[in-house]
């Protein structure tokens, strides 16, 4: 059995937020009016955008966990380049990965413990079934 360590991330990431689309897991109302960090100039275009961010924090647990909203702002974030001034990375908005982290608390995929996030059995499971299903379609 094929992990996520085995296939490239942006297809995996792409394979998950489908799944999630078909699982219906609620989107906040207010993810479409919302710039994602203070380096972005603009919202996000793509319209399944939050379920692309919800499937790439659900494999950053599992690849980085335990985790916390602090890390994976760093992680989510970008260098602010739209100045005058020198390039400085600016950290990623935390609420979206918050309410990212509840919807995937909520459906089982992950669980909180003392240290942070890490990924609970249904959230490997379901990574791993879609790594399976990308090498199968890949050989």
């Amino acid at each position: 059995m094929a992990n996520i360590f085995e296939v490239k991330g942006d297809v995996l990431v792409r394979k998950v937020a489908l799944r999630l689309k078909e699982q219906k897991i609620p989107k906040p109302a207010y993810v479409d009016y919302v710039k994602t960090s203070p380096s972005k100039e603009r919202i996000p275009q793509d319209p399944d955008f939050w379920y692309f961010r919800c499937a790439s924090v659900l494999r950053q647990v599992y690849i980085n966990g335990p985790v916390g909203v602090s890390k994976l702002r760093t992680r989510f974030g970008s260098n602010k380049t739209h100045t005058v001034t020198k390039h400085h990375h600016r950290r990623a908005g935390g609420s979206i990965i918050k309410d990212a982290f509840d919807v995937l608390e909520k459906n089982n995929y992950i669980k909180k413990t003392k240290k942070g996030r890490v990924i609970a059995p249904a959230g490997k499971s379901l990574l791993d079934k879609m790594s399976n299903e990308i090498l199968k379609e890949g050989a």
